[in-house]
């Protein structure tokens, strides 16, 4: 996000069901990050505490070793409705 405008978007499907729901999420954002050439940024509790709430975080700034490009980063779990057998 920039400017409050989405400046690329992208759908990540980690489709492995020996992964628990926080090891998808990791697994997603590591490969966010490799495609858009940026470093992971570090979790902090409020991330947590965000995603378990309302199943998406936000990383700002301070949250990123390197200087970014946009505001911030937003990832959110969309639930493609699958039961689990």
């Amino acid at each position: 996000m920039k400017n409050n405008k989405f400046l690329e978007e992208k759908v990540i499907a980690i489709d492995n069901p020996s992964l628990n729901t926080n090891d998808k999420i990791q697994a997603a954002l590591e490969i966010f990050c490799h495609d858009f050439d940026l470093e992971k940024p570090m979790w902090f509790d409020k991330n947590t505490k965000e995603f378990n709430q309302i199943s998406k975080t936000s990383f700002r700034e301070d949250q990123f070793i390197e200087s970014i490009w946009f505001d911030y980063l937003e990832i959110e779990l969309i639930d493609d409705g699958k039961k689990k057998p």
